[in-house]
């Protein structure tokens, strides 16, 4: 199949898409859990960011979506750092592999850069990630909280020293709990 990666519109997310985005997160998942989180994220206003909320459109039709939300990262002190989480990302399963979660990557974290974030922290496959800079976050002495391969737990900072002196451990909002 060829690459429609250059026919894909990349925009914030509208209420208009919000049954398409549950609809999205489904199919690529294969269950609710994620579709479900992404609508439970919607409704917190601390941890929500609607500048990244993030679809992809091809000739208007959403096959994408991703998602940045507020997360905290808590040193040994009990200091708070926030930070974003990358959660989920979703490409309708006839669109995968074609450039479009990249692209939403890509947009994403230029987005995130331009509001004034400096780090991006996602739990995801550790051959896709890197290549957009992601490194894990082990490098930064960030933990999850959770049990998990630190190859597939990865930070990015998106300006020079976005990360330094920060470490700790990762706390999601209590949505995630959800998943």
């Amino acid at each position: 199949m060829n690459r429609i990666s250059d026919k894909i519109e990349i925009r914030q997310e509208t209420a208009d898409d919000f049954p398409e985005v549950f609809t999205i997160n489904r199919s690529a998942f294969g269950q609710d859990n994620e579709a479900k989180l992404v609508e439970a994220l919607r409704n917190n206003p601390k941890v929500f960011v609607p500048e990244l909320s993030l679809v992809a459109a091809v000739r208007n039709k959403i096959v994408g979506h991703i998602l940045f939300s507020r997360i905290q990262i808590i040193d040994s002190m009990g200091s708070i750092h926030e930070s974003l989480g990358l959660a989920p990302m979703a490409v309708t399963p006839e669109y995968q592999k074609k450039g479009i979660g990249g692209k939403l990557v890509r947009k994403g974290l230029e987005r995130a850069r331009g509001l004034g974030f400096n780090a991006v922290i996602v739990l995801g496959h550790e051959h896709y990630y890197p290549r957009f800079g992601f490194k894990p976050a082990a490098k930064w002495n960030i933990k999850a909280p959770f049990d998990v391969p630190s190859n597939v737990f990865m930070a990015i900072e998106l300006v020079k020293g976005g990360l330094k002196n920060i470490s700790g451990t990762v706390r999601y909002p209590n949505e995630f709990e959800t998943v």
